[in-house]
């Protein structure tokens, strides 16, 4: 139990590149967590890290993308719950990158794909499926897992 007695997340930031009807992904790969199943650019913030610094820095390790934190808007809050944590994942949408999008973690990525958001495939992560519906309607905060 920590100083406060609250509950301690686990925090994530995620990445939205789009072109048009195209979302870049990754296909996992080697990380014990949803591997075979496409996800976005991601992963955990940093001990004193803000979560837009999270979101850049993933986003550069990942798929090789420069991001201004000015260009990140966003897009919705998940408080998710799993069997073993839980998490509050932070989706930013991105205007604009340098660079371009390539597998930059060939280790825990097996491809990096640009998939049509109007025809997701099933292995996708439920998880970022759910937030993309939610985004499409227009909400900023969802709950998943609960």
């Amino acid at each position: 139990m920590n100083k406060f007695g609250t509950a301690t997340p686990y925090i994530a930031c995620f990445v939205l590149l789009r072109d048009g009807d195209k979302l870049a992904c990754v296909l996992r790969e080697n990380t014990g967590w949803m591997d075979g199943y496409y996800g976005l650019p991601s992963g955990k913030v940093e001990w004193g890290e803000p979560f837009s610094s999270g979101a850049v820095r993933e986003a550069l390790e990942e798929v090789g993308v420069t991001i201004k934190p000015e260009d990140l808007h966003h897009a919705i809050t998940l408080h998710r719950h799993s069997e073993d944590s839980d998490w509050v994942d932070v989706i930013f949408e991105v205007d604009a990158w340098e660079g371009e999008v390539i597998n930059a973690e060939p280790h825990v990525h097996s491809e990096v794909a640009w998939l049509d958001l109007n025809n997701l495939p099933d292995n996708i992560i439920p998880a970022i499926r759910y937030s993309l519906e939610q985004i499409k309607l227009g909400n900023s905060y969802a709950e998943f897992g609960w």
